[in-house]
C-alpha cells in the first residue's frame, strides 16, 4: 500500500468524525503537557537551588555541632546543640596556617529567630551574629552603607545590617534605611547597611535576615553562654582545595574534641556536598512528578485504543469490502496503526506547546509571588514526551489494528 494512499485514507477517516478525533487527542495533549510542565518545574527547582548555593561561594565550608545539621533561615546552618558545642577557640584553632594551610578565612556564627520592630511595625526574622570575615566568606555585600569593622565587634556595638525584606516589612522601602534605628530583642540598634538582595530560595528568603556583631549577639540578643557558637563558616583557599580543607578541619576538630574517626561530634559540609544532595533530591522530585504526569499519557493511550476499537466496529463492512477486492492483512494493519500513531503524534505536538505555555505561566506566577522558581523546558523533556506519546499510540493501536486485519471478508460483509 502506497504511503500517499495511506495518508489520504487516514485523513479522510479522522475528518469523518472531528469531534471524536479531537476528544481522543485531548487525552494525549493533556498527558504530554503534564509531563513537560512537571519536568520543567523540577528542572527549574534544581537550577534555583544550585544557583543559590553557588552564589554563596564554591569554596565555602560549614562546621556545625552534632552529626545532623539543619538549615536555618537566612542562609546558615545550625547543629544539634545537645551535642558538644563549638567554641570560638575552635574557630581560632582552624586559622592556624601550619595545621590548616588550605583554609583562608574563618568566622564564628550565632543564629536565632527574633521579633524586631520599627516604625510601629514588627517582623520575625533571622538574626546572625558574626565576625567581619563572615562577609567575604559567605559572599555577602551591601547595596547601601557599610559593613561593621573589628572595632565595632570588639566594643559590642549595637549596629545592624538588614536584608531588604526586613526594610520592606518595617518601612515599606528597600533603600534609604541607613541611619534608622530598629529594636532587636528590645535593644535599640542603628542600621549601618542594607544587604544586597539574593532573592528567595527553597530554604527561605536570604533577604529576610539581620546581621550584627558576634559579641553583641552573644551578650544582648541570642544570649549564648561562654564562648559557644552555633556554627563556624570556613573559606578554603580555592574551590579546588575544599576537600583538602575539609580533611584538615576534621583532623583539627577530632584532636580538640578528643574523638576518634567515626565518633565525631561535629559535621563538616562543603558546597559540593550541598549541590550533590540538592541535585539528588530535585532529581527524585522530577522523576516523581514526571511519573505522575505519565499516568495521564497512559489514560490518553487507553482512550485511543477505545476509539480505534469503536472505529473497527463501525468500519467492519468497509474492511470486509477492501479485503474482498484484494487488500492484504498488512494493508489494514498499516491503515489503523497510521491512524492511532497520527492521533498520538499530533496530540503530542500540541501537548508540547501547551506544556511550554503552562511552564511560562507558572514562572510568571512564581515571579509575582517573589519565589525564585523559573521552570526550564529542556530538549530532553520534549524528546521524552514526544517519543513516549508515539510509543503510546503504537502500543495501544496494535490490538485494534490486529483485530481489524484479522476480520474475515465474508463475515465482515455480513455485519450490520
Amino acid at each position: 500500500m502506497k504511503l500517499k494512499r495511506v495518508l489520504m485514507e487516514m485523513i479522510s477517516s479522522l475528518r469523518s468524525n472531528k469531534m471524536r478525533t479531537g476528544l481522543t487527542m485531548l487525552g494525549i495533549v493533556i498527558g504530554v503537557a503534564a509531563v513537560i510542565s512537571m519536568l520543567s518545574i523540577g528542572q527549574g527547582a534544581q537550577n534555583s537551588i544550585s544557583a543559590s548555593i553557588n552564589s554563596i561561594g564554591t569554596n565555602l565550608i560549614y562546621l556545625t555541632a552534632g552529626s545532623r545539621p539543619t538549615f536555618a533561615g537566612g542562609g546558615g546552618f545550625r547543629g544539634n546543640l545537645n551535642q558538644k558545642s563549638l567554641t570560638m577557640a575552635d574557630a581560632q584553632a582552624l586559622m592556624d596556617p601550619y595545621q590548616a594551610p588550605a583554609i583562608q578565612a574563618v568566622s564564628s556564627v550565632l543564629q536565632g529567630e527574633s521579633t524586631v520592630g520599627a516604625n510601629g511595625q514588627t517582623a520575625t526574622t533571622t538574626v546572625s551574629g558574626v565576625t567581619t570575615s563572615y562577609f567575604s566568606i559567605s559572599n555577602e555585600t551591601v547595596s547601601e552603607g557599610a559593613i561593621f569593622n573589628d572595632q565595632q565587634v570588639n566594643t559590642h556595638a549595637r549596629v545592624a545590617i538588614i536584608g531588604i525584606d526586613v526594610g520592606t516589612t518595617l518601612w515599606g522601602q528597600t533603600s534609604g534605611l541607613v541611619g534608622k534605628t530598629i529594636l532587636i530583642n528590645n535593644q535599640t540598634f542603628t542600621i549601618i547597611g542594607t544587604l544586597t538582595s539574593k532573592g528567595g530560595t527553597s530554604f527561605g528568603s536570604a533577604d529576610n535576615q539581620i546581621i550584627i556583631p558576634l559579641t553583641t549577639a552573644r551578650d544582648r540578643v541570642i544570649m549564648r553562654t561562654g564562648s559557644n557558637v552555633d556554627s563556624i563558616y570556613i573559606q578554603a583557599t580555592s574551590a579546588n582545595t575544599t576537600t583538602e580543607a575539609s580533611t584538615q578541619i576534621s583532623d583539627i576538630m577530632r584532636l580538640r574534641h578528643h574523638v576518634a574517626v567515626g565518633k565525631e561530634d561535629f559535621t563538616v559540609t562543603n558546597q559540593a556536598d550541598l549541590l550533590s544532595t540538592a541535585s539528588s533530591i530535585t532529581g527524585i522530585l522530577s522523576i516523581f512528578l514526571g511519573g505522575i504526569a505519565a499516568i495521564s499519557l497512559l489514560v490518553g493511550g487507553i482512550g485511543i485504543m477505545n476509539i480505534m476499537l469503536v472505529s473497527v466496529a463501525e468500519r467492519t463492512r468497509e474492511i470486509g469490502l477492501r479485503k474482498a477486492v484484494g487488500a492484504r492483512n498488512r494493508d489494514i494493519l498499516t491503515q489503523f496503526l497510521a491512524e492511532s500513531s497520527f492521533l498520538s503524534l499530533l496530540g503530542g505536538l500540541m501537548g508540547i506547546v501547551l506544556g511550554w505555555l503552562i511552564s511560562v505561566l507558572i514562572g510568571k506566577i512564581a515571579s509575582a509571588l517573589g519565589t525564585a522558581l523559573s521552570p526550564a523546558v529542556s530538549v530532553n523533556a520534549i524528546l521524552l514526551a514526544t517519543l513516549f506519546s508515539i510509543a503510546v499510540g503504537l502500543f495501544f493501536g496494535i490490538y485494534p489494528a490486529r483485530r481489524a486485519a484479522g476480520l474475515q471478508p465474508v463475515e465482515a460483509l455480513r455485519s450490520e
